[in-house]
């Protein structure tokens, strides 16, 4: 159905049968739930809140769905739900005492990682480094790296958004992926030096 639009996926579920409603819902949450996670933490600051607050977002919008009339697209209805239940959420907190959100700082030492972080934070880098996720990595791993370094969630709150169930989480899959990512950042570069004929060619 990627070809289908959020607004096509809502008329098909208002006529679907019941047994098939549950599998439409279902990609529209995987269409979207990311960017609400992601979107819920730069409001929030919240590690633990986050990924919860997403999956109540979700479920006051699909509650809701009948009351979508398509005047704007979905994206913007179920943005502006997130919008007020995180405001709702806020001023909660407001009148409670203030939380630990101090974000999950990440500091492994590994080789190739200073390359690696550099890249991905260099504008000029990122199609390079797309290109070698795609190649090196698994979908899990380039999962868990989007969403740190392009969402800029902390790895905590990775861990929840993805569901990981492995003992250490998200931390795992950027250290493996990181790894990876050095050595075809290296073989990439050994390509390239090849190609111009090398430091001693001609």
């Amino acid at each position: 159905m990627d070809g289908v639009s959020d607004e096509e996926l809502i008329q098909r579920y208002r006529t679907a049968p019941a047994d098939s409603r549950e599998t439409l819902l279902d990609q529209l949450f995987q269409r979207h739930h990311t960017r609400v996670a992601a979107w819920c933490y730069r409001m929030t600051r919240d590690v633990e809140a986050s990924a919860d607050l997403a999956q109540d977002i979700f479920l006051k919008a699909f509650q809701r769905l009948d009351s979508f009339r398509g005047d704007s697209k979905f994206s913007t209805w179920l943005y502006t739900i997130a919008r007020n239940h995180c405001m709702d959420e806020l001023r909660s907190r407001a009148s409670s005492p203030d939380r630990n959100s101090e974000p999950v700082l990440d500091q492994f030492e590994d080789l190739g990682v200073e390359r690696i972080s550099d890249a991905l934070e260099r504008r000029e880098s990122e199609d390079l480094i797309r290109r070698l996720m795609r190649e090196s990595l698994d979908e899990v791993e380039i999962q868990v790296m989007t969403l740190h370094y392009v969402h800029e969630l902390p790895l905590d709150c990775v861990t929840r958004t993805l569901g990981l169930q492995n003992q250490s989480g998200a931390k795992a899959y950027i250290v493996s992926a990181r790894r990876k990512l050095a050595r075809a950042l290296e073989l990439w570069r050994n390509r390239e030096q090849a190609m111009r004929g090398g430091p001693h060619a001609g």
